[in-house]
């Protein structure tokens, strides 16, 4: 098993995107609810749903909000949301791919908006299937506090992991992802944890199999407005895509945008 990941690495343009959200709540509440849906309204017996908590809690919802989300899902109070997850596919300037999940109560709402968002910034809004090809969804487990290699070689080994990658976070503190297959997520979370890792967040993600490098100032800004447009929206969840960006191009936007 290599040390690093095969997959390009996406986190610094998705971290810059996570730390613009203002609907965070509502995400993931209907994470939750879902959640909380499609199994057992108990965290401790729906890896799904304790997955979910976490992350509510992670974010700062209160208890009461995430106790009355898992109720909403269980049926437990009235005028349920019947959410549907969707996945939408297309192409952004220079033909990056794009990957958007979304949970709505209305697709045809959530289609027109997530058209609006593509073609107002010079993408495109494609069949289903058009750019998925392109990724692989995989299981990723995010590990915090230190982390010895060696011991996350043997542990994610033993847990079936297919492969790991060491990150270096702004505050030099050591994190990793692990990867998975799709049906080994579980296992390999409670794995990990049982050997004595900080498991921060255990995840489905789309990862892309070759990147697209931007190196066009222009490019770059039309793309990182249709990528906030799309993560604006309230119905969309994820925004994943396959371009690299450098530090300083991605600096130099972001001053011009803020």
């Amino acid at each position: 098993m290599a040390g690093h990941s095969k997959w390009a690495n996406i986190k610094r343009h998705k971290a810059r995107v996570d730390a613009a959200k203002s609907k965070v709540f509502t995400q993931i509440s209907r994470e939750i609810i879902v959640a909380a849906r499609q199994g057992l309204p108990d965290p401790e017996a729906n890896f799904q749903l304790r997955n979910a908590v976490a992350k509510a809690k992670a974010a700062g919802i209160p208890n009461d909000n995430i106790d009355r989300a898992i109720a909403k899902g269980a049926g437990n109070l009235g005028g349920e949301d019947d959410y549907e997850a969707i996945r939408y596919e297309g192409y952004g300037p220079g033909g990056v791919a794009v990957l958007i999940e979304a949970l709505t109560d209305n697709r045809n709402r959530t289609a027109a908006d997530i058209r609006v968002a593509f073609s107002k910034n010079g993408g495109n809004l494609g069949e289903t299937g058009c750019v998925s090809w392109m990724f692989a969804h995989k299981g990723v487990i995010s590990l915090g506090g230190e982390i010895e290699e060696d011991h996350l070689l043997e542990a994610s080994l033993d847990a079936g992991a297919e492969s790991y990658e060491l990150l270096e976070l702004e505050d030099d503190a050591p994190a990793a992802e692990v990867y998975t297959a799709l049906e080994d997520l579980e296992q390999v979370s409670n794995h990990l944890e049982a050997a004595g890792f900080e498991v921060q967040q255990a995840e489905l993600r789309w990862l892309p199999g070759n990147s697209l490098e931007v190196s066009d100032e222009e490019q770059g800004r039309s793309l990182l407005k249709m990528m906030d447009a799309l993560e604006d929206l309230d119905d969309v969840q994820s925004v994943t895509s396959n371009f690299e960006m450098s530090d300083e191009l991605m600096d130099r936007l972001s001053l011009v945008n803020h």
